[in-house]
């Protein structure tokens, strides 16, 4: 897989503070009548350990943060398995290890890239989910977290409700994913993308990075996207600025999907 650095990361702003502040305290007021404001940070791409990786887990084992971590099941063999496990060992009830695809290919042959697209029939799709899934809860047993995360953040119609299907408690995509999941599965949306994003000047990235943060902070559940093989020492910098800033914050609880399922199943959906 391509790993390409955004050029947001070639420095970070000589202002990012006082921008970090400004974001936080505008977008918590204005989501006042939510308290605590949760946040999740959901890291996508994970199975095969690196140097990136286990960085990326010194962070947040560092901070006790709390982190969904989405497996490619077909990248994932049981020595690599062992290998996460042993990265992951200081703090294990941080990590929250769920299934992302089954080999993160794309099967669209045009428009935006899918796995789990249109043109693949409901037998295809459900028998890559199972796939996924029965790899993952062998390997994993107990750790296994039945939640999806469908690569580049999209899936169809027939997938959604195979999920439901399958007995899956939940799917993960970006805010405003359409089609809209099915009400028996709640969508734990990422507001924010670090890594993949896209902009003409880093100037007008780290305006649009601003204005995710302080849209999902201010509707009290805010997710945000990790790709740890698309960081550098820059953007490893901001995620532990970003952190401890959060943290910092009163109203502000850093939660992960198991967390969520259990406020799902006693109360109304979360958007």
């Amino acid at each position: 897989m391509e790993r390409r650095i955004s050029d947001l990361w070639r420095r970070l702003p000589s202002d990012l503070a006082s921008r970090m502040d400004d974001c936080f305290g505008a977008a918590l007021e204005n989501g006042h009548r939510h308290d605590p404001v949760c946040v999740f940070f959901r890291a996508d791409d994970a199975a095969v350990p690196g140097a990136n990786f286990v960085r990326l887990m010194d962070l947040f084992t560092h901070h006790r943060a709390p982190l969904c971590l989405a497996v490619v099941p077909a990248w994932l063999t049981r020595t690599r398995w062992e290998d996460l496990q042993r990265i992951g060992r200081k703090a294990p009830s941080l990590w929250c290890w769920h299934q992302h695809g089954w080999r993160h290919v794309n099967h669209e042959p045009e428009g935006k890239k899918q796995e789990f697209g249109p043109t693949r029939t409901a037998l295809q799709i459900r028998d890559d989910l199972v796939r996924g899934k029965r790899h993952l809860e062998t390997l994993m047993g107990d750790s296994f977290c039945p939640v999806f995360t469908p690569p580049w953040n999209r899936c169809d119609q027939k997938t959604l409700h195979l999920l439901t299907e399958l007995k899956y408690k939940a799917v993960s995509r970006f805010i405003r994913s359409a089609p809209p999941s099915p009400d028996e599965l709640p969508d734990f949306a990422v507001h924010v993308d670090l890594h993949t994003r896209k902009a003409d000047h880093p100037l007008f990235g780290w305006d649009g990075l601003f204005s995710e943060l302080g849209s999902g902070l201010s509707r009290g559940l805010c997710g945000i996207m990790i790709h740890h093989r698309q960081m550098n020492g820059n953007a490893f910098l901001f995620l532990e600025i970003l952190i401890r800033s959060l943290m910092r914050r009163r109203r502000v609880r850093f939660v992960h999907f198991t967390d969520l399922l259990s406020v799902y199943a006693t109360s109304a959906p979360v958007e």
